[in-house]
């Protein structure tokens, strides 16, 4: 991940150690032990903890011509700062702490040495490693000098890996945080999302430790406690995580894990900055096992989903412990990894911030993946609701074809019984009753030809109302018009002609038709026969809800009557009234001395077609 420097570089494995808290490099007869590097800051025999520890040695560097480049010092580590030296000048210095400024250098250091300060030949490089006044484990790292161009890739890989990667995990992490949290926000049943949305915003705070390096003294252990937090935050949130994962419901034991996250923060708050080294080797040291605890978990719950999604999480977890045992045993110098590893030891590349992020990108692939699925689920639940919903659709559908055609079928014969019931009640009685007026020789041939009129009539009315061709009640009422204004003009009566209806009046019923024209006509037949008139008003219009039909003539009162006769072949007042009836109308008849007035009013609502 950050291989060591090129092979043209001077490798400073060993180097003589002082510790001193002058502001200068130490006199070479001072006591200088030879000591090895990588290794611990001050604990070198005869060399106390506390002040500075400074590094001399000598190197040989060649003489350096107008076109070579300059040459730097490389440091992949300095975490309390220090000072460089060349021959005796300072050439270069990372801050140290003070009384108001605490510094936890993480990235490499890159040191340029001036062309004028490099003699060919011996030079003498001394570094001044500030020691920290509360550590768990400080060390020193292998000194590279080389030509500046040699060492800036490898000063670079190590930036990007240490530096770069965790200021990106940082915001990745808090903005999924945000996003996950507001879904979880808006579905508080869906604890998953809750959790993994806690685990991003733990890990982005807690990855902060590599991207804050420089913070007021006063504020540096509240932030070592905030850190400690977030660590063991994200370890029980994934536990939690890993158990609702696997349906495992303890309430106890999320008890226990929230109090074992609470113990390491409170513990600091109480021992104070010179109790982390003692918080941090003990209840980290904890975090493992629950470490171990979810893995099993999570094997358990591959071992019973059988799918490949559930088996991310294992294989994430175990990369995960694995980078927290070694980034353990690396932070607290475990002799064992050094003896098995003393070249990648002495690098102190931390490797779970790395793992961590693999792991919040299976539980997000791993979330995604169980959103897809319910999608799915959803898609095809809304495809068997569709089919089903056409099924039901087509049925009724069907259910609505088979009404319609039992109501035309219905209207059909409704409408043959009403043209038999009127044949039979009208034309059919007249001619009956006529035919045998005729054989009992009661009857003259002017009567026969009038009865047969009438018929005729009658027949046309039926026509014009009852055809299905006949259009609707406007066309009905034109052609009935037109035929009883040349009845009228033969019979020297003067009709006087009325209609003002609006074109909803079309809208009539063809038996509410039938019988207002009826009854127009039994009217307009009795001013023709009976009441020698010279002038008749017919009037046809719609007062609110009612259509009214009002016949007036000029007759003599003593002549204006009605027929009720039997032989008038069913005509007179009794037919028009039971007519209206039919209609649910209202019939007034009047006689005075002027004449007759018929006035027929029907409720129009009541007959729409």
């Amino acid at each position: 991940m950050a291989p060591g420097p090129p092979a043209l570089a001077l490798d400073l494995a060993r180097m003589q150690a002082l510790a001193s808290s002058e502001a200068s490099p130490p006199a070479p007869d001072s006591a200088w032990t030879d000591v090895a590097l990588p290794g611990p800051v001050a604990p070198a025999p005869g060399l106390s903890r506390g002040g500075a520890v400074w590094y001399r040695a000598t190197f040989e560097a060649p003489a350096l011509g107008e076109r070579d480049g300059s040459w730097a010092v490389y440091l992949p580590y300095l975490y309390e700062g220090g000072q460089v030296w060349l021959n005796g000048t300072q050439v270069g210095e990372v801050e140290e702490d003070s009384s108001t400024v605490h510094v936890r250098w993480e990235r490499p250091h890159l040191i340029s040495l001036p062309r004028q300060m490099l003699r060919a030949g011996d030079n003498v490089l001394a570094i001044r490693a500030a020691a920290a006044t509360a550590s768990g484990s400080q060390r020193f790292p292998v000194v590279s000098v080389a030509p500046r161009a040699e060492l800036l890739p490898v000063h670079d890989r190590r930036l990007f890996w240490v530096r770069t990667l965790p200021e990106i995990t940082v915001v990745v992490c808090l903005l999924m945080a945000v996003i996950v949290l507001c879904i979880w926000w808006r579905r508080r049943s869906e604890v998953l999302y809750g959790l993994f949305g806690l685990a991003s915003a733990l890990w982005g705070v807690r990855t902060l430790t590599f991207v804050i390096e420089r913070m007021p003294s006063h504020y540096w252990h509240l932030w070592r406690t905030v850190y400690l937090g977030a660590t063991g935050g994200f370890v029980v949130v994934l536990a939690l995580f890993s158990m609702r994962l696997a349906g495992i419901e303890r309430p106890w034991l999320r008890r226990v894990l929230l109090g074992y996250w609470l113990l390491g923060p409170g513990w600091l708050l109480l021992a104070g900055p010179q109790g982390e080294p003692l918080v941090n080797r003990w209840w980290s040291a904890g975090l493992i096992p629950i470490g171990l605890a979810i893995l099993a978990v999570s094997i358990r719950t591959v071992a019973r989903q059988r799918t490949l999604a559930a088996a991310l999480m294992p294989m994430a977890l175990m990369i995960a412990v694995l980078a927290g045992v070694h980034d353990y045993l690396i932070a607290w110098d475990d002799g064992a990894l050094a003896q098995l590893l003393p070249h990648w030891v002495g690098k102190r590349i931390f490797l779970l911030h790395h793992a961590a992020n693999l792991l919040l990108l299976c539980m997000g692939g791993l979330l995604t993946a169980r959103f897809i699925h319910t999608m799915d689920s959803l898609e095809e639940l809304n495809r068997t609701l569709e089919s089903r919903v056409a099924d039901r659709e087509r049925h009724l559908a069907e259910s609505f074809a088979r009404v319609a055609q039992l109501q035309r079928q219905h209207a059909v014969s409704q409408e043959r019984q009403s043209i038999m019931r009127e044949i039979h009640d009208g034309l059919g009685s007249r001619l009956f009753t006529s035919l045998s007026r005729v054989e009992r020789g009661d009857m003259s041939e002017r009567q026969i030809a009038d009865v047969l009129r009438d018929c005729i009539a009658d027949m046309r009315i039926a026509l014009d109302a009852l055809a299905p061709d006949a259009g609707d009640f406007r066309t009905a009422l034109g052609n009935f018009l037109f035929r009883w204004q040349a009845q009228l003009e033969e019979a020297r009566v003067q009709p006087s002609w009325t209609i003002d209806v609006p074109d909803s009046a079309a809208e009539l019923s063809a038996q509410a038709s039938l019988q207002l024209l009826r009854i127009a006509q039994e009217a307009l037949t009795n001013v023709l026969k009976h009441a020698r008139a010279h002038r008749v008003r017919v009037q046809l219009r719609q007062h609110g809800e009612l259509l009214e039909l009002e016949i007036v003539d000029d007759g003599e009162p003593a002549r204006s009557t009605f027929d009720p006769a039997p032989d008038a072949g069913g005509r007179g007042i009794a037919n028009m009234h039971a007519r209206a009836r039919q209609l649910g109308a209202s019939l007034e008849v009047v006689h005075s001395a002027t004449g007759t007035r018929v006035l027929l009013r029907v409720p129009f609502a009541a007959h729409r077609a």
